[in-house]
């Protein structure tokens, strides 16, 4: 990639922060997990955000790291395979079973709390 990135071109996100974690606003660059900022109002989480796209896209250029395209965190299938002992697959089916669901949306729920309860620790800190 050359010295040139079309920040304007990644997506992101931008949400009202609780009084509990400083006010404000915060945006979030989907395709650059970590790329985080804020300001005290949306324009300004942007301007800020741009800023820390442009640090993390340029030390990651220095250290030789891949840039994710625009959009890329948007190209996922929502698919994968997921080898694991067998052991653990056993008692997965029969947790879905007790609860009278798929292993698919026995796993798929598991993961979604676990993600959030990830997110919440995280945002305690």
């Amino acid at each position: 990639m050359n010295d040139t990135f079309n920040f304007e071109a990644y997506p992101f996100t931008v949400r009202p922060l609780p009084e509990a974690e400083g006010g404000g606003f915060l945006i979030e660059y989907p395709d650059l997990p970590g790329v985080i900022s804020d300001g005290a109002t949306p324009e300004e989480a942007i301007k800020n955000g741009r800023d820390a796209l442009k640090a993390a896209m340029l030390t990651m250029k220095e250290f030789g790291d891949p840039i994710p395209a625009p959009g890329a965190f948007n190209a996922a299938s929502g698919q994968w395979r997921q080898r694991v002992p067998k052991t653990l697959h056993a008692r997965l089916v029969e947790r879905a079973r007790q609860e009278g669901v798929s292993l698919n949306t026995l796993v798929m729920a598991m993961i979604a709390e676990g993600l959030g309860q990830r997110q919440t620790k995280r945002r305690s800190r």
